[in-house]
């Protein structure tokens, strides 16, 4: 789909392998980056395919959501937290998979 102003999805139903692959073969030496709810990043930090995540985390209550952590043990999949900066209406927390 392509939208106004140059942005352009695209969609891809062979798992999340496949569309990293089709991702990096259309970013070339760019950034890839994973657009989805809570389910989508799940699979991929599940999978050890992500190498940074920004996570501004807000406390406020609207509904009962998607847990994002719930479940998930990212130390044991590799991965850290390496910088945390708390801001005026959120914490921002840089997470990064361990060389």
């Amino acid at each position: 789909i392509e939208m106004r102003g140059g942005t352009t999805f695209h969609f891809e139903t062979g798992g999340i392998e496949q569309a990293l692959e089709r991702a990096r073969a259309f970013a070339g030496d760019r950034d890839v980056r994973i657009g989805g709810g809570a389910q989508t990043v799940r699979q991929y930090l599940e999978a050890g395919l992500v190498d940074e995540m920004h996570v501004a985390v807000a406390p406020t209550l609207v509904g009962t959501g998607s847990p994002l952590w719930q479940g998930l043990d990212l130390p044991g999949l590799g991965y850290r937290i390496s910088d945390s900066v708390q801001g005026e209406r959120a914490q921002h927390l840089t997470i990064r998979r361990a060389s």
